[in-house]
Formats: structure tokens, sequence, C-alpha cells
């Protein structure tokens, strides 16, 4: 090759070079162009919870969901979530089925890998898993994280109402969690109108065969039914918990009371202890117990069982469902 040829060689090679790095610089900056056209089209929507104010995108790509309160209420709306404690969903709740959603396992010991695994844009935590919640959020750092565990100062009508309408909001569902709303706010009253002022109620926990007590305002699902509708307890102790399996209290103690109502939440129903060996539902524990027997609403079939799966599934929907079933054996007692 000549002196003349390799200068011609060179100057081409080196215009290929430059229009090669433009061609590469145009197609980076399209791309970059592209997807900030795409981040710009995330809409995105304010959302109030426990710890403040939050923007979150809606609907989100990847949502997680840990807290039980609203398991029923997305599988209701077909909300497809990427990750979830699949042994804390009840069987009776269509959430969380198949390969393709992760496990996250029980709260005890989570998997979080899992939950980074699934890349989440949005995770609904509190409640099992409110101690992890500073490694969830160190975890995943670019999801919205949001806490809707009810309030201890504020009433369980409005906290379970704030949920669903945010839920409603962030999925694009607002008519549906307008009529959930509607439908509790009308057991709520349905409740009101059949109590008859002055009767006594007990609501009490059955797990492992024994019975424990759930105090008024604090107890486990029932407790904060009693400043809702204004009952009257049978008995008041000292010190009520919030503990899971109820206050100890002796079933001598529950009988001296002798309650108009006994309210009754299975805890091991809603849990894998219904399918191990042994399992007596509580309709058994309290038949078969001859202390109660002699309680004027055990004699009167006052007794009223919460749904099986209550203890796992304590969302709006089983609270309407609650307040419907007690509305009408008020009702048909009141005369």
């Amino acid at each position: 090759m000549t002196t003349k040829d390799q200068l011609m060689f060179s100057s081409r090679l080196r215009t290929l070079t430059v229009v090669s790095a433009a061609a590469f610089a145009l197609t980076a900056c399209g791309g970059g162009a592209a997807e900030t056209k795409d981040e710009a089209a995330v809409k995105t929507v304010q959302i109030e919870d426990n710890t403040g104010t939050h923007e979150v995108p809606s609907p989100p790509k990847s949502a997680v969901s840990l807290a039980n309160r609203n398991f029923e209420t997305l599988a209701d709306w077909g909300i497809e979530v990427k990750a979830a404690p699949k042994p804390l969903i009840p069987g009776t709740v269509d959430l969380g089925k198949g390969d393709s959603v992760l496990d996250l396992g029980m709260h005890r010991e989570p998997n979080l890998e899992n939950l980074v695994a699934a890349q989440p844009d949005l995770i609904l935590g509190g409640q099992r898993f409110l101690q992890f919640e500073e490694e969830i959020k160190k975890l995943t750092p670019d999801a919205a994280y949001l806490n809707f565990d009810v309030r201890p100062d504020k009433p369980i009508d409005s906290e379970l109402k704030r949920e669903t309408t945010a839920l409603g909001k962030i999925f694009g569902k607002e008519t549906e969690a307008d009529k959930l709303n509607k439908d509790f706010d009308a057991s709520i009253q349905a409740v009101k109108d059949a109590y008859k002022s002055g009767e006594t109620v007990m609501a009490v926990n059955v797990s492992g065969g024994e019975f424990g007590y759930i105090a008024p305002s604090k107890g486990r699902t029932v407790g904060p039914m009693f400043d809702l509708f204004g009952w009257k307890p049978a008995l008041q102790i000292e010190n009520g918990s919030t503990n899971h399996m109820g206050d100890e209290v002796s079933v001598e103690a529950i009988a001296q009371s002798n309650p108009d109502w006994i309210i009754v939440l299975d805890r091991d129903a809603g849990t894998t202890a219904a399918k191990e060996a042994g399992f007596r539902p509580a309709e058994t524990v309290l038949k078969e117990n001859q202390v109660l027997q002699n309680v004027d609403a055990v004699k009167k079939s006052k007794v009223i069982f919460l749904p099986a799966d209550t203890y796992t599934n304590d969302g709006i929907q089983t609270h309407t469902e609650i307040f419907n079933s007690i509305a009408k054996a008020f009702k048909a007692f009141k005369g």
C-alpha cells in the first residue's frame, strides 16, 4: 500500500469511527429519552399512613403485601402480588397462589431474600412483620412502604375504612372501596340498632382447648367492638392486654359473671393448628366445658362464634360479616 493509500485509509477509518461514535451517542440519547419518558409516565398518588405522607406508584408494578387485613381486599379486586407470606394467607382467600408469587414464609423467620427478589415498588407492611420494618426498608429502598396498622387511639371503624380508601386510590378501585366502606357502615348501624341496652357481653378466645379472656377495648378483634357499640362488659379485669391467646381468666370467673352474650374467637381455627391431630373447634371446647353449661348465654344459645378464619383474616370484609351476624343474633332475641 502506497503512502497516499495509507493516508486515505486512515482518513476513512477516522471518519467511520466518528460516525460510529455519533450513532452510539444518538442511540444512548434516544434510550435515555425513552427511559425518561417511561419514568414520567409512571403515575403516583399521595398516600398518608401511620408514619406520614408518601408518593406511591398507582398502580404499582410489583406489589407485596405482608398484612392480613388487606389480603381479602386485594384478592377480591383481582390484584396480583409478587410476593406474600403464603402460610399466613387463609385458605378462604384466593391470594398468593401459584409459583409465580414468591413465598415470604412466616413472620417469625421471614424469607427476606424473596422479598428483595420480587423487586417491589410497593410494600403493604406492618401487622405481624412490624419488627422487621426497618430491615425491610433498608433492603428495598426504592419501594414505597405503607403501614396501616390500627392505631390504638383511633376507632376501629375509621381505621379500617382509612386503609380501604387508600388501597382503592392506589389500585384504581375507588368505586369498589367506597362500596366496601358503605357495606361496613351499614353493618355497624345494624348492630347498634339490634343491641338491647344493658345486656352484658363476654368475649373469649379459644386456643389449645383453653379459654382466654378478651379485654374490652384492648383484646384481639372483639375488644374494640365494646367501644364501637357501647356494649356493657360482663366482666372487667385490671391490665387487660392484646395477647393473641387472651388473658388468663378461669372459666369459673366467666361463669360467675353470667353474661347475657358470649362472643367467641377461635384462634386455632385460623392457623395451621386446625390441621393438626387432636384439634377441637371452639364449639366443641365450649360444649364439653361443664362449668359453662349453666351460664345464661349458653343455656339460651346466645353464643356467637366468629368466622373460623378471623384470626388471620381480620380485614374490613370479615368485620362486616361479623357485624351482620351479631346484628342478626341480637335482633332475634331483642323481642
